[in-house]
């Protein structure tokens, strides 16, 4: 297997677990359970910023996405 090819099938995986996290973040906000939406956006930031050290996303866009999720979560009354 090339070395690309297999960098590109970890990074898929990664993408897709972002994917998920953001979803269940985003569900739990509109559900309205904040404590809960904390947690996820704890565990939601950490997983973008590896991503971002390590190359799978580009830097602004992990905090562009870390922003916006923040955003989502503050607005949570």
């Amino acid at each position: 297997m090339h070395s690309s090819a297999r960098r590109h099938h970890h990074n898929q995986g990664i993408s897709s677990r972002l994917k998920t996290l953001e979803k269940r973040f985003l569900e739990l906000v509109k559900v309205g359970k904040k404590d809960d939406a904390a947690a996820s956006l704890r565990m939601v930031s950490s997983a973008f910023d590896k991503a971002a050290k390590t190359g799978v996303l580009h830097a602004n866009k992990a905090s562009r996405k870390k922003s916006r999720l923040t955003l989502h979560w503050a607005a949570m009354k």
